[in-house]
């Protein structure tokens, strides 16, 4: 009786220990303390690995399940410094998977981004990275590819130029690109504050093709969408920079040359084609600063 019990005691030690090490029970961890939970299992023999290039569908959340960033991204993975980061969690990952993983938010924020937290997040808190890997390609297939494409496309730039300089003439346009390369038209003053890299900003944005077509509206969706400004793998490079140059409240237009936008390549859910010079609407409709930015004002 006595060593059934002793059997028993050691069996509730060992499942208390083991439940207070896995705070997350639904999730298996990884050696670099990675919790994650796989949906869809793709091609077995086809894992990513480091200078691979890789094709993903990337959702940020918080553990509460609230999204802070979705989007396609194509990109090469790179060593991590530390182990649990976001690398570790697409070479976990073989071409077709969906999967979550639970990372530090710190260490993706201030050590993979080099940027501050952002203020809805704690100092110790963990995120959520969902990820469908789509494609993976080693850096041989990525040269052969792009090189392949350029080939093909290699008139298409000039044809583009031709098409932005018909536009602006038909359309009567005035403004010449400001020195960053964009046209603006301001449609609506701002109020005077601006953003500085690491505040949250929430933005209405219509994006239209030159002639006038829409591919893109958060407004028809009733959706403003709401990101950290400085953060990669968030906007294209030309809305970045319209916002730069906007303030809190204010409603500009942008037509951007496609090396601001989508570039030789178009976008990746093929809406836009290579070489597609873009308008965007945008309402700029609040900057909540970091906790760092209003302390250094």
């Amino acid at each position: 009786m006595m060593k059934i019990i002793k059997i028993l005691s050691v069996a509730l030690i060992s499942i208390f220990f083991s439940s207070c090490e896995n705070k997350y029970p639904n999730y298996k961890k990884s050696e670099q303390g990675i919790y994650y939970k796989y949906y869809v299992i793709g091609e077995k023999n086809k894992n990513a690995k480091y200078s691979d290039y890789i094709f993903a569908d990337i959702t940020y959340k918080t553990t509460k399940d609230s999204i802070f960033f979705e989007g396609k991204r194509k990109f090469q993975i790179t060593p991590s410094d530390f182990n649990g980061g976001i690398e570790d969690c697409f070479l976990m990952l073989s071409k077709g998977d969906s999967a979550d993983f639970i990372i530090s938010a710190n260490d993706f924020f201030v050590k993979t981004l080099h940027t501050k937290l952002p203020s809805f997040l704690k100092n110790n808190e963990d995120m959520i990275v969902a990820i469908k890997l789509i494609d993976i390609m080693t850096k041989e297939e990525y040269e052969k590819e792009k090189q392949e494409f350029l080939a093909w496309i290699k008139d298409f730039e000039e044809y583009e130029q031709v098409k932005l300089k018909h536009y602006l003439e038909t359309e009567n346009t005035s403004v010449d690109p400001a020195k960053n390369g964009l046209y603006k038209i301001l449609e609506q003053k701002g109020n005077g504050k601006t953003i500085e890299k690491g505040d949250t900003i929430i933005v209405d944005y219509e994006g239209k093709f030159l002639n006038g077509k829409k591919f893109d509206s958060t407004i028809d969706r009733n959706a403003p969408f709401q990101f950290i400004y400085g953060n990669q793998w968030q906007v294209i490079k030309g809305l970045e920079i319209a916002l730069s140059t906007m303030q809190e409240n204010e409603k500009s237009t942008f037509i951007m040359p496609s090396y601001f936008a989508f570039g030789s390549k178009g976008s990746s859910t093929g809406i836009i084609p290579p070489f597609t010079s873009v308008i965007f609407t945008v309402h700029l409709k609040k900057i909540k600063k970091t906790l760092l930015n209003e302390t250094n004002k």
